[in-house]
């Protein structure tokens, strides 16, 4: 199985006002988005060209949108082991641009 491209964990899934998992895992792998509970179990998946990663403009750093099969789930990543001396970009934004290159969309 190949490395995945994009790995988040204890990640909080949302849609609308419902929370579906606070420590989910969100993965990019194979050209695939992947939302799955802290037990493995999938939420949603769908090709990374079907998807749209969106940051809204009135939200934390930590926060982003995904537009799957027709659903908007709200993600919260954290930063958990920033790199010493330098946090780099949020772990939305990484998200974000991973999704993007991904699709081969640029990033």
């Amino acid at each position: 199985m190949a490395e995945p491209e994009f790995t988040a964990t204890g990640v909080r899934i949302g849609r609308r006002l419902r929370s579906l998992t606070r420590a989910g895992q969100v993965r990019i792998s194979g050209g695939r988005l992947e939302l799955l509970t802290s037990y493995g179990s999938e939420i949603d998946s769908a090709p990374v060209q079907a998807v749209r990663a969106s940051k809204p403009w009135f939200a934390a750093q930590d926060r982003a949108l995904a537009d799957l099969n027709g659903n908007r789930y709200q993600l919260t990543l954290s930063d958990r082991d920033p790199a010493p001396g330098e946090p780099g970009p949020p772990a939305a934004q990484r998200f974000i641009e991973a999704v993007r290159r991904a699709a081969g969309r640029g990033g």
